[in-house]
């Protein structure tokens, strides 16, 4: 082979390395880049992360305050329907006893009519 041949191999073969080289340096770059903006954005979710911690801290016992108050008001409206049933009833009962003692009312009314007509 002729040493130009040879020195056009070599040199193609630099160029090569050179390309690879600046490929790969740039590439580096590219990846540390890419690891700086990740970093950036997990350091920015953590914050996220722990606001949203604390404020479920913060809501924590307000939550089981109003929990405790739904559990009273619960048991209070069980107590009210018990006693608003049991006033129905009552009323019922009473409108029966009221229906009964009209029909007897009547029933005497006749009976005393009967009496004052043998007069």
């Amino acid at each position: 082979m002729s040493a130009i041949v040879i020195i056009a191999i070599v040199v193609a073969a630099l160029i090569v390395l050179a390309l690879v080289a600046l490929y790969v340096r740039r590439r580096a770059v590219q990846r540390q880049a890419l690891r700086e903006r990740l970093a950036s954005e997990a350091t920015g979710h953590r914050q996220e992360a722990d606001a949203h911690a604390a404020r479920a801290q913060e809501l924590a016992p307000e939550a089981a305050a109003l929990r405790q108050e739904a559990t009273e008001q619960a048991a209070s409206a069980k107590k009210a329907v018990a006693r608003a049933e049991e006033l129905g009833s009552r009323a019922t009962q009473a409108e029966q006893k009221g229906s009964h003692e009209g029909q007897s009312a009547g029933r005497h009314d006749e009976q005393a009519a009967e009496l004052e007509e043998k007069l």
